[in-house]
């Protein structure tokens, strides 16, 4: 199968019949892409650790007649990776997209944060994109042409006070997404690294906490931090088909992901001066 990019001369839908994965479908900005792709007749395979979640997304999707795959996967295992990939094939015979959107958001300041925890968030945020990466490239570069994108985040871009582990995580994804881009560009193989600030998903609810003495936020207070002041999925996941369809590289998407970029380009000073009066205000 020759994959094409969106053929603008007849006006076909780009997505239309295009097998697409999503990991971390089960909510948040997985099941608003997933939930997009299906407006646009894409056939799904959609994955999650949450079994129950997972199954009420599948049944959303389903019940608008699109074509839908469910596996409950985790995505820092490589086995239950290559399992999915090889789900993905037996059902649909080509991938056309995949979408490594899974992960966390454990955090707490970096001196306290237990080596355990940054483990996990590296396991889940890093090596799940890894591996999802290892899994699919085969099946992509064998049908001659495809695309990966990564879901990033605004911290990958610039450090987030009190949370170390998730910005090394998302700072590595964003890193090897630039490398692997340059690299499969000869494989006509796109690479999209999706950078997006403050959303409102479950990520905060669902995470964990370290905190330390004087620390302005507990964790509850975070979480009604971001269902007050995020951004819906939804305003992600519309930039991600647009960057699909265009091949972009990097995508910061929410009005603080693009001021935090700039001004760290701007003034490395700056930027340093604006972490340290998070950390004086208790973040």
């Amino acid at each position: 199968m020759e994959y094409k990019r969106l053929d603008r001369k007849n006006g076909r839908n780009f997505f239309n019949d295009k097998v697409v994965v999503v990991t971390g479908a089960g909510s948040g900005i997985g099941r608003a892409i997933a939930h997009l792709l299906s407006e646009h007749q894409a056939r799904l395979v959609i994955a999650d650790m949450n079994a129950a979640r997972l199954a009420q997304v599948e049944e959303e999707i389903r019940s608008r007649g699109t074509q839908v795959a469910a596996q409950v996967i985790d995505v820092s295992d490589l086995e239950q990776m290559n399992t999915l990939a090889r789900f993905s094939l037996d059902s649909y015979g080509r991938i056309d997209i995949l979408v490594n959107n899974a992960g966390i958001g454990w955090g707490g300041p970096s001196d306290i944060f237990p080596l355990d925890d940054f483990a996990k968030v590296m396991a889940v945020n890093f090596w799940g994109v890894i591996y999802g990466v290892q899994s699919f490239l085969p099946a992509l570069k064998q049908q001659g042409g495809g695309h990966i994108v990564n879901i990033c985040s605004s911290a990958g871009l610039n450090g987030t006070v009190a949370l170390g582990a998730y910005s090394a995580s998302k700072h590595a994804v964003a890193g090897y997404s630039e490398v692997l881009r340059a690299e499969l560009h000869r494989f006509n193989i796109g690479v999209t690294t999706i950078c997006p600030g403050i959303i409102k998903t479950n990520i905060v609810q669902d995470g964990k906490s370290t905190l330390a003495p004087g620390m302005r936020f507990n964790h509850k207070e975070m979480i009604d931090f971001y269902k007050r002041w995020g951004w819906p999925p939804e305003k992600v996941a519309r930039p991600v088909l647009k960057a699909v369809k265009k091949n972009k590289g990097v995508v910061p998407v929410g009005p603080e992901a693009w001021v935090f970029w700039y001004m760290k380009r701007i003034s490395q000073r700056l930027w340093g001066s604006y972490l340290r009066l998070n950390v004086r205000m208790g973040f």
